[in-house]
């Protein structure tokens, strides 16, 4: 089993920059593929960036060069960088695992297993 913990979460004016973290402990091993996904009111939940073990990435159109995606294996950790944040990037963020790779457009293949609590992200 895989637990995981974000963080990093704020508000921030439109233009501003947060970095989300996300802790993982458990099994962690077994994670491939893991992304982040946020959720904004009223809106289904997307995914916008995923990484796969190899450090492969892939990003949803409306995040890419403005948001990285990183993960230190070594440190259980995933990352995302925001910059030039907008109102429309306020959203609950999740992140998310799953133990087999494969990603395209900011999404994991496979439906992630393991999900976080989330942390809230809001810009104005």
């Amino acid at each position: 089993h895989v637990q995981l913990v974000e963080s990093g979460g704020g508000s921030v004016q439109a233009g501003g920059s947060l970095r989300l973290s996300c802790a993982a402990s458990g099994h962690t091993i077994s994670m491939r593929c893991m992304g982040w996904y946020r959720q904004a009111p009223g809106k289904e939940r997307e995914g916008i960036a995923a990484i796969e073990r190899d450090g492969r990435k892939s990003y949803i159109d409306s995040v890419k060069g403005r948001f990285t995606i990183s993960r230190d294996n070594a440190k259980d950790t995933l990352y995302l960088e925001m910059n030039s944040l907008e109102l429309e990037d306020t959203a609950m963020y999740y992140c998310a695992a799953v133990e087999v790779d494969g990603s395209s457009g900011g999404t994991c293949y496979y439906e992630p297993r393991y999900w976080g609590r989330g942390t809230q992200v809001t810009v104005s």
